[in-house]
């Protein structure tokens, strides 16, 4: 129980009013629940989130820091250029506001994200970006480019030691695409579609994680914009692998909070 309404009469109450009290307690009741399922639903979003938060590989961020430190004697502007970059890109990946952004805010987090494996990698890494500035302004759920972007420099190098991705981002009616594909190992379609206990099993833990970045991001979409606006995987192993996202470019109650965009020298 959460509440009682109280009537307050001088007179006994007739048919009429207990019909109308009663009617009036169940549109309380029901409003209620509603904003009780708001609130679940809120709480689910904040908690997919922290679980791709969560799905940033450490070994990046370990790597990124060893990188950004073996400039710090050869090319000191350098380091600090890439200690900046390091600097927004957790800023923004861990912040504590919004469940959704604009495709703008995480193009320039993902250029952010490059830049600091392209230090680390150097030529090796080969990145195509192609981006239609109409679509720049659309809203989508936060972060939901990192875990495509990740996994595709995790499967474009994995025994490899260079690879290219290619991401694009289309104009489409009342649509807008984005795709990212790389070139590398690719992965079971089987596995994919299991679940990521299957990979495991395999003893692919970069397989699994994958997975359940890629659920996550699916799910996401669909609770924000319905089952039309899920992930898309085109895969096969020694094949790369392909994720097309497709969301709205309006869609009503879904606003992202803001922010500014510029992409950097590398993008």
């Amino acid at each position: 129980m959460l509440g009682v309404l109280v009537v307050v009469t001088t007179r006994s109450p007739g048919p009429g009013l207990l019909g109308a009290v009663g009617e009036v307690a169940r549109y309380a009741a029901s409003q209620i629940e509603l904003a009780e399922l708001d609130a679940s639903r809120a709480r689910l979003d904040r908690a997919e989130v922290l679980a791709l938060r969560a799905q940033i590989s450490p070994h990046f961020l370990y790597n990124s820091l060893n990188t950004i430190a073996s400039f710090v004697r050869t090319d000191p502007d350098r380091a600090r250029e890439l200690v900046l970059e390091f600097a927004d890109f957790t800023r923004y990946s861990f912040r504590a506001a919004g469940q959704f952004t604009t495709l703008a805010e995480e193009l320039r987090n993902i250029d952010r994200y490059l830049t600091l494996e392209r230090a680390r990698f150097g030529d090796a890494l080969r990145v195509t970006l192609q981006v239609a500035p109409e679509v720049l302004t659309v809203t989508v759920p936060f972060l939901a480019l990192q875990p495509l972007v990740e996994n595709a420099v995790r499967h474009g190098f994995a025994g490899r030691g260079s690879g290219s991705i290619e991401l694009i981002a289309r104009d489409e009616g009342s649509d807008c695409i984005i795709s990212v594909e790389d070139d590398g190992v690719g992965m079971d379609p089987e596995a994919l579609r299991a679940g990521p206990g299957d990979a495991l099993s395999a003893g692919d833990p970069d397989g699994a994680s994958a997975h359940v970045g890629l659920t996550n991001v699916d799910h996401r979409l669909r609770a924000a914009f319905g089952n039309d606006y899920g992930l898309v995987v085109e895969t096969a192993i020694g094949a790369g692998t392909k994720v097309i996202m497709r969301v709205p470019k309006f869609r009503t109650g879904v606003r992202a909070d803001g922010g500014t965009y510029g992409m950097g020298q590398n993008g």
